[in-house]
């Protein structure tokens, strides 16, 4: 569809941003249990070895696929607010013992998300 590079170059630029704290993760959990570096390594490659392999059929099906995108990246935006408002923020509110802390730095983290988009939108 129209503007489709710009939305598939930023679609790869965040799964690549994404693949560092899934890296992370994956390492932080494999080194106490004493393997090698170069075998976390392996495995946090692995981790990310999916994706290209699945880039392929991927794109050679994304026109079939472009009448429902918006019902997708609806899907997905409405599951990471219910992750976001049932677990991320009750966990925020209780680490942190004060809502007016919690509310004020989730606004100001909102407010700056709106910013960025208005500012980056064509």
């Amino acid at each position: 569809g129209g503007g489709g590079g710009h939305l598939g170059a930023f679609i790869s630029a965040s799964l690549a941003v994404h693949n560092v704290p899934e890296g992370l993760a994956t390492a932080i959990v494999l080194y106490p249990k004493g393997l090698s570096l170069w075998t976390i390594g392996l495995w946090c490659v692995c981790t990310s070895l999916p994706q290209p392999v699945m880039a392929v059929p991927s794109y050679l099906m994304v026109e079939l696929f472009i009448p429902i995108l918006p019902i997708g990246l609806g899907f997905a935006g409405g599951a990471m607010f219910y992750v976001a408002y049932d677990e991320l923020i009750p966990e925020a509110k209780e680490k942190i013992g004060r809502w007016d802390v919690t509310a004020m730095t989730g606004g100001i983290a909102a407010i700056g998300m709106l910013g960025a988009q208005l500012y980056l939108h064509d």
